[in-house]
Order: structure tokens, then C-alpha cells, then sequence
């Protein structure tokens, strides 16, 4: 299995800066709690002194989703809807401790994390502009059809694993108790992002390392290099 981002994406967006994790061992019985807190509290402190639309890391997203037609104040990246759930409840909800992690650690950075189920993936992984034939599961189960042209996660089933690139994921990758191996992708738009996003995976390696007991690996990718390939595992 391989992900990457299109030539058109990459041309289309070349200040974009993206982040991947592969780890195999995932389980939901893992304790976040002191991360999570020391995460959300960094967040929390930084929505204190203004709101996340002044943030240079969500503004870079605004710019992004204006050049892919979508209004930015009705479309917004994933990291901008977590940080205004968070400054509007004081917390985000626990769905599962790999989720919670990523969602606090994009809180955090205000950076969108994507965390995917790869055994729901089929085949390659291309954020591309989708053809109009691609299907899209909701997280409460409705089916949709992105529009032509539309930037989405497409798999090679003619799925899509994500609409209108980083603001919403799809239930039919969704990490949930059984999931064993994740793909984790960590994408920013803003200047100088390339320290941050590496920072990122740092801290989610270190994450499944001491709290999983898994190993990683991860890749900054590039449009001179921009594929990332998952191993093939068996047994």
C-alpha cells in the first residue's frame, strides 16, 4: 500500500508540508490521560489570548480551502473545528486513545492529523482531486458523492476517505476497537511548517513506543519525494 499526494495536488499547493506514521499494534486499552492534558492545557492557553482564526497555521488553511472553491468559514480544516469545539466546551470527546491523542496533539499544533484504519484502505492512498465517481461514508453512515474535482483521500476502490481534503473523514475508515494498524497523516499549510510536522510524528512515535509498545515509521514527503510505502505484513 502506498500514499502520496497527486502531481496536480502538489502543483496546485506546493507550500504544502505533510507528515506520515505507520504503526502496527494499535489497541484501545492504552491510558492518553497525562498527554492529553498536557496537550489540550497548550491549546487551551493559546485560545485564551485569541481565537483560532488568527492562528498563522489556520489562516494558511483559510487561503487553501478559498483556492479549492470551498468557503473557509463554512468549510473549515479538521484542526480549526477541534479547536473550536475545545474553546467552546473546555475539552473534545474520548472516542479512542490512538483518536483522542491525534485530535489533542492537532489542538495543540492546530494542525490537521488524519488517523486511518488501514485494513479498511483498498489498495494505494492518493489525496487527488476526485473524478465524480468516488463514493464517501459519513460518520453517522450516510453515503454522498463528491463533486468532480473535489480534493479527497481516494483509494484505489473508488472510495473516499476524506471530503474537501482535511474537514471531514469517512466512518469507513474510522479507528475503532479493533483496529490494529493505522496510517497517521499530519498535513499544514503554513511557513516554516516542515520543524512542526516533524515534531508531530516525534511525539506520536514516542506516543506508541512507551504507551503501545509498538514501533513506527514515519516520513516527511516531499513533491520531489512524495510517496510513503506501507510494508506488507503477514502472519
Amino acid at each position: 500500500m502506498r500514499f502520496r499526494h497527486s502531481p496536480e495536488t502538489w502543483s496546485a499547493f506546493p507550500e504544502l508540508t505533510c507528515g506520515v506514521l505507520d504503526a502496527t499494534g494499535v489497541t484501545p486499552d492504552v491510558d492518553v490521560t497525562p498527554r492529553l492534558a498536557g496537550y489540550l492545557g497548550t491549546a487551551r492557553d493559546r485560545l485564551a489570548a485569541g481565537p483560532e482564526g488568527g492562528f498563522p497555521e489556520i489562516q494558511a488553511w483559510r487561503r487553501a480551502f478559498t483556492r479549492m472553491g470551498c468557503p473557509p468559514t463554512r468549510y473549515r480544516c479538521a484542526a480549526e473545528s477541534l479547536l473550536r469545539r475545545l474553546r467552546r466546551d473546555g475539552d473534545l470527546p474520548r472516542l479512542h486513545p490512538l483518536v483522542d491523542l491525534g485530535n489533542a496533539l492537532s489542538t495543540r499544533y492546530a494542525v490537521p492529523v488524519a488517523v486511518l484504519d488501514l485494513a479498511r484502505i483498498d489498495g494505494d492512498l492518493t489525496v487527488r482531486p476526485a473524478d465524480g465517481t468516488e463514493h464517501y461514508l459519513g460518520l453517522g453512515g450516510e453515503s454522498e458523492r463528491p463533486a468532480p474535482g473535489e480534493v479527497i483521500f481516494a483509494d484505489q476502490g473508488g472510495h473516499a476517505h476524506a471530503r474537501r481534503w482535511c474537514h471531514r473523514q469517512s466512518g469507513a475508515s474510522a479507528v475503532r476497537a479493533g483496529t490494529t494498524e493505522v496510517l497517521v497523516v499530519v498535513e499544514a499549510m503554513h511557513e516554516g511548517a516542515a520543524p512542526t510536522v516533524r515534531r508531530m510524528l516525534d511525539d506520536l512515535a514516542a506516543a506508541l513506543d512507551e504507551l503501545w509498545r509498538v514501533p513506527s515509521r514515519t516520513a516527511l514527503l516531499t513533491a520531489e519525494a512524495p510517496e510513503f510505502a506501507v510494508p506488507v505484513r503477514t502472519g
